[in-house]
């Protein structure tokens, strides 16, 4: 059965993409929360048990890769600590949620079309890092995750 790629998932509170390989097989890469990148996911059996999935309350989707996008900057906003304009970005998106708390209120229409550019943006910065490391450039941030190294 032939899928149609890229499919975006969330697994167990991880974003999780799906893409074809050029030999017709499938592949996964999944968010690491320690790190905030995506790293290949070499175990094959969660390819099959997204795709297969019909009531799993840990996993989302199939969904569009604007809500995969959003998704992957919630989980980075909540797991994530550390220096740089990514970082300035998420407490930007914080204190817009903890004065509508405060106020007692949801986001305003405003407020959440901001947040929601604001995630693309950093999403973009995190494509951006990857690019640069993979390249051998050195790390332009440091990260700090709220999972222990041991998780």
């Amino acid at each position: 059965m032939a899928f149609q790629t890229p499919m975006f998932y969330k697994y167990y509170s991880r974003t999780y993409r799906i893409d074809s390989t050029p030999d017709g097989g499938l592949k996964g890469t999944i968010l690491n929360l320690r790190t905030g990148f995506f790293e290949e996911d070499t175990d094959s059996s969660h390819i099959r048990e997204l795709i297969w999935s019909t009531t799993e309350s840990n996993i989302g989707g199939p969904f569009d890769e604007e809500k995969f996008v959003q998704e992957t900057e919630i989980e980075r906003c909540n797991y994530l600590n550390g220096d740089g304009p990514i970082f300035a970005l998420y407490e930007t998106m914080k204190g817009i949620d903890d004065v509508a708390v405060r106020e007692g209120r949801r986001r305003t229409p405003q407020e959440t079309a901001l947040v929601r550019a604001l995630r693309k943006r950093t999403f973009k910065m995190w494509e951006d890092e990857a690019a640069r490391r993979a390249a051998g450039e050195p790390p332009s941030f440091t990260v700090t995750s709220r999972l222990s190294p041991r998780q």
